[in-house]
């Protein structure tokens, strides 16, 4: 189980989704910074000057955040955050609060014994598919905000807020503008929390299968850097095109913006933003499944008091 040992959690739903809120916002204010870098590094694209292709103006994970530091301020690196903790509240509350039972209806009442692999990967792609399919507004206006770098003199922002973000893309593209992006999200989503529930629980099991090694602090830290890689390695080319058709609405579909990426920019484009994306979800696993650890412990103690 996430966060714990037994196939049941311990304390009520309200008590897992208020937990998972949390310690998913906290991670998120603590690593928003490396998903600005992210996204920066997503969005950008190959420019060509008659045969001359120019150095692009974002390098690495720690070129980039330092070129938006020094550009923008240290300000624009938390870019986002309001959308991000909305987002956060909303996607992490429920794809982390409804695996438990989402697993145990899978596996059936008279299951005994350790649920299967396949059922774990099942149960989280299913959750995170769930739950983006609420969260994609909060999603769209995080992306929105962020990929907006220093501009002209004189040039208004497309956005003063994301408040205004929200009344704007409805005003101006409609209400079904909010879910732009919904496919790759989805399948992002749902891949990624797969490969961290499921893989957290593996990672974790086999850990503690190594002797002098137990449920503590160090264990969940390496857990947690095992579920980022690997969410990382798989959900990589589906946060690409994600980023790319919720940061530019010319693309016509998710298929439209695959092909004119790997035509444009080549396969490598889909990991762009590997290192801070990797930076990114490994750290914000770890402080994440620390957090919830934490958080649904002292949940425990209120409820059972």
């Amino acid at each position: 189980m996430v966060g714990g040992g037994s196939s049941k959690s311990d304390i009520s739903f309200a008590g897992t989704f208020a937990s998972s809120a949390f310690a998913a916002c906290f991670a998120e204010v603590c690593t928003i910074p490396l998903d600005t870098a992210k996204v920066r590094l997503q969005l950008q694209k190959q420019a060509v000057v008659g045969d001359v292709v120019t150095l692009p103006k974002y390098r690495g994970m720690l070129g980039t955040v330092g070129t938006i530091a020094r550009e923008e301020g240290l300000s624009a690196l938390w870019k986002g955050i309001v959308p991000g903790l909305q987002r956060q509240c909303l996607n992490g509350g429920l794809r982390i609060a409804l695996y438990e039972p989402v697993k145990n209806f899978y596996v059936g009442p008279d299951h005994v014994g350790d649920v299967p692999l396949f059922k774990k990967i099942l149960a989280g792609f299913t959750t995170g598919a769930m739950a983006i399919a609420v969260a994609n507004p909060t999603d769209l206006v995080k992306v929105r905000l962020q990929s907006e770098g220093k501009l002209p003199p004189g040039v208004p922002r497309r956005y003063t807020g994301s408040l205004n973000a929200y009344s704007t893309i409805v005003r101006q593209e409609g209400v079904g503008a909010l879910w732009t992006g919904i496919g790759p999200n989805i399948t992002r989503n749902g891949i990624i929390n797969a490969a961290e529930l499921a893989s957290y629980d593996e990672v974790k099991q086999n850990i503690l299968k190594i002797p002098g090694f137990t449920d503590n602090v160090l264990t969940h830290l390496l857990a947690g850097l095992g579920a980022g890689f690997f969410a990382v390695c798989v959900g990589s080319p589906v946060d690409v095109v994600k980023s790319r058709m919720m940061g530019d609405s010319s693309y016509k579909s998710t298929l439209d913006c695959f092909i004119k990426t790997l035509k444009n920019d080549g396969p490598f484009a889909f990991y762009k933003g590997f290192i801070p994306n990797f930076g990114r979800l490994g750290s914000w696993n770890v402080i994440m499944f620390l957090t919830l650890e934490q958080a649904k412990k002292y949940v425990k103690r209120l409820e059972s008091a």
